[in-house]
């Protein structure tokens, strides 16, 4: 079942803050972007770039869980949000 889109962008801002907070992950996910801390604070409200962070939290499943339970999401929330968020069209390979 998918997520209407402003609820999908609210869990994308939701992921925005809950990152901006995490002092550990935070670095890793602009180290892994190459997005610098301006891009972060310049692109909060970019479905596009929530959608960037989302795809960066799925890489970890102790990732989804921690900010599944600190935000009082279903741990397929991310996955629901992301696939409704510009970019999260699923890949067909065949």
């Amino acid at each position: 079942m998918s997520l209407e889109r402003e609820t999908a962008e609210m869990i994308g801002l939701q992921s925005v803050a809950w990152l901006a907070a995490n002092d550990e992950l935070l670095p890793v996910f602009l180290g892994a972007t190459g997005a610098s801390e301006g891009d972060f604070r310049e692109n909060l409200q970019d479905p596009a770039f929530q959608g960037s962070i989302l795809d960066f939290l799925l890489m970890d499943d102790n990732w989804v869980i921690a900010f599944c339970d600190d935000q009082g999401l279903s741990y397929d929330s991310l996955m629901r949000a992301r696939a409704a968020l510009p970019g999260g069209d699923q890949v067909h390979w065949t």
